[in-house]
């Protein structure tokens, strides 16, 4: 039984391909490598770069490897960029997904897991926010997610099809083995941005909004180490293997941090201070947004390894410490013409 990772070389689409290796499954990944990197794929794994959208290119691996199931990663992901371009993020999105599902049904592939986002609720009324609290996304990225779990609702009820809905809350951290993580260049990630001011790489860190009614006046977040959800990924793989019926869960830890305790830990661990900035608002940020996890943890067989700020900041910075020791060694190694 081989799985099909889509996105499988980008920041969590690896990380799951290392712990489905690791677990000792048979895995094929697509990805056409715009944010995602080959080499983050371990050794023996088919890598197909190209579109996910691509139907014959998806059943020709679905054939090729006999897929039985598939973990769809593959898409944007950048709130921002949703609003400035919210027909790419459709099309990446949302018409991408839906021709993953063309393929899965043609091809009789009956187990579909699906990379989702808390930014279906949008500004939810209550928090810790439950999976039936309603979808009222504020940016197209939100938008195009919930669209894509429609078509897959619609799909599950006219085919054979079985699949779980992961609704992420804020991804961050890096494989502790140091094998991925994220390494695209300009990256909106706080972890992200905030290791790379640690590191001396940008000359300050930005928090957009520091009049927010919470305690410290700025977001509050539910992080989730990409460990951990990548565990998440392959308990729903089990579960739907076992027989479970289709269900759409939260994917977080349960407790939020804000956005000046992120700051503080990647100060703490790094042992290194740096510049903050405050400026507006930016469109489409949620104030608060942390996951009610009861019925992710009373469905899946999932035990968190990684809950801890400071265990996630140390994660980042080490493995922002390693991108820079080998871009330092690539550039001893260039030879002048």
């Amino acid at each position: 039984m081989t799985v099909l990772v889509t996105g499988g070389a980008g920041y969590i689409g690896s990380q799951m391909v290392h712990a489905l290796v690791d677990a000792g499954e048979t895995v094929a990944v697509v990805d056409d490598l715009s944010t995602g990197f080959s080499h983050f794929i371990p050794e023996g794994v088919p890598l197909y770069i190209g579109d996910a959208g691509d139907e014959n290119l998806v059943e020709g691996v679905i054939r090729s490897h006999d897929i039985e199931s598939i973990i769809h990663f593959a898409g944007s992901i950048i709130v921002p960029d949703s609003l400035r371009d919210p027909l790419g993020y459709y099309r990446n999105n949302t018409v991408s997904s839906r021709n993953i599902l063309a393929s899965a049904v043609k091809c009789g592939v009956k187990k579909f897991i699906f990379s989702s986002t808390a930014a279906v609720y949008g500004n939810p009324e209550r928090t810790p926010v439950p999976e039936d609290a309603p979808t009222r996304p504020l940016s197209p990225y939100g938008t195009s997610k919930l669209m894509t779990e429609i078509m897959l609702r619609d799909t599950a009820i006219a085919h054979d099809l079985h699949y779980v809905v992961l609704r992420y809350f804020n991804v961050a951290g890096a494989d502790p083995r140091l094998r991925c993580g994220i390494a695209v260049p300009g990256a909106t990630h706080l972890l992200k941005v905030a290791v790379e001011a640690a590191t001396g790489q940008r000359s300050k860190l930005d928090i957009f909004g520091t009049d927010y009614p919470t305690p410290d006046g700025t977001c509050i977040r539910d992080f989730i180490h990409v460990s951990d959800l990548a565990q998440a990924h392959r308990a729903a793989l089990a579960y739907l293997r076992g027989g479970g019926r289709s269900d759409t869960l939260n994917c977080g830890y349960g407790h939020g941090y804000s956005i000046r305790e992120v700051i503080e830990a990647v100060r703490r661990v790094s042992g290194r201070t740096f510049a903050v900035d405050e400026a507006p608002r930016r469109p489409g940020d949620i104030m608060t947004m942390i996951a009610d996890t009861r019925r992710l943890r009373a469905t899946l067989d999932w035990t968190p390894q990684f809950d801890n700020l400071d265990t996630i900041a140390a994660h980042a910075l080490a493995w922002e410490e390693k991108l820079l020791r080998e871009r330092a060694t690539a550039q001893r190694d260039v030879v002048p013409a």
